[in-house]
């Protein structure tokens, strides 16, 4: 699909958005428009000898990368990741994420094809920082993200960007198979199903392909990475769900506020507690610069959650990527509680 008949579509969703979200799919499309006017093919980047020698050996990479992923994950086979596009600028989009004072549950934004999600993403951080300013005077907590990288799922082929092609083999590789993932399942209005699903098959993924080109020094940093990762993850979901447990209470509204200062305190100590074991790695601590609120803490949720239930289904499987993907779409076409509750299931199978 060339550029003018992917503008065209782009177009036409906009009309179709209503006038309520008219400013925000403007800069949607807007931001969408410039990515593909900037993208160049990998192939083309690689011969330019005015481009860095660094990029270039990248890009190769990211092909080897991006081959492995169809060939031997089984994600699709298509014209995503074949091409490259430098934004010259740190991140792809901004995410606001917002929750109310007393609850760890974010606040949904629906659009036209995504279905609803727990985030609203925007091409300029100073859109997304003047959103979130408007969210906190309504009373919310909120949280703004820089993110490298996002998928069209499928309706556009999706360019590699400068925001990630400077990270680690193994980190360009967890990103390219994660939103590959988003091709192969997604489900409207259940982000944590898709995020999870698809950190599930970045994580076996990175796994997979270090086996077949990753030296020692890399696997050990990947399983370093990961117990880091799970110690974090495991961390925050337990302050979720004692703040859950907290907000399900009839307190009053001053004393539920003391409490949760109270256990957001214990969170940033425990953290510290942790970190000590972490030989001298600052791991979080940017994260937690920013003062653990309700918004950041479902944040993470959003992405981790149901992550052992895939990973749970994918052993049962014995590792058969389609096998594993074939039972993910047919959970995905349960209706949410029953799908819920299955994923439960598979995760307390494992305990």
């Amino acid at each position: 699909m060339n550029l003018a008949l992917r503008s065209v579509l782009v177009c036409s969703m906009l009309l179709a958005s209503g006038c309520a979200n008219f400013a925000y799919y403007l800069q949607s499309v807007s931001g969408q428009l410039d990515i593909w006017r900037r993208e160049r093919a990998m192939e083309d980047v690689i011969g330019d000898p005015a481009a860095p020698a660094e990029l270039k050996q990248k890009l190769a990479r990211v092909i080897d990368i991006r081959d492995f992923a169809s060939s031997e994950l089984k994600l699709p086979q298509n014209r995503s990741y074949r091409r490259y596009a430098d934004l010259e600028r740190p991140f792809v989009v901004w995410n606001v994420f917002a929750a109310p004072e007393f609850s760890v549950r974010p606040l949904q934004w629906c659009f036209m094809f995504a279905g609803c999600v727990g985030y609203r993403g925007y091409f300029d951080k100073a859109d997304a920082d003047r959103f979130a300013a408007e969210l906190a005077n309504q009373g919310y907590d909120v949280f703004v993200s820089g993110v490298p990288a996002y998928s069209t799922l499928g309706w556009f082929p999706d360019p590699v960007l400068n925001t990630f092609i400077h990270y680690p083999d193994t980190e360009v590789a967890r990103l390219v198979f994660h939103e590959l993932a988003h091709q192969v399942v997604y489900v409207r209005d259940d982000s944590v199903f898709n995020e999870s699903f698809a950190v599930a098959v970045e994580t076996e993924g990175v796994k997979r392909w270090l086996v077949r080109f990753g030296d020692d020094r890399q696997r050990t940093e990947f399983e370093r990475v990961q117990r880091l990762r799970a110690e974090f993850t495991g961390l925050i979901e337990t302050y979720r769900a004692k703040l859950e447990g907290l907000y399900g209470t009839q307190l009053a509204a001053e004393t539920m506020r003391k409490r949760k200062a109270d256990i957001l305190r214990d969170l940033e100590q425990e953290y510290d507690r942790l970190k000590a074991g972490w030989g001298g790695c600052a791991g979080y601590d940017r994260w937690f610069a920013r003062k653990p609120n309700n918004a950041q803490i479902a944040s993470v949720a959003i992405y981790t959650r149901q992550v052992p239930a895939f990973q749970a289904l994918l052993r049962q499987k014995r590792g058969e990527l389609t096998v594993f993907y074939a039972a993910v779409r047919e959970l995905a076409g349960l209706p949410r509680e029953e799908r819920t509750a299955r994923l439960q299931s598979l995760a307390a199978s494992e305990r």
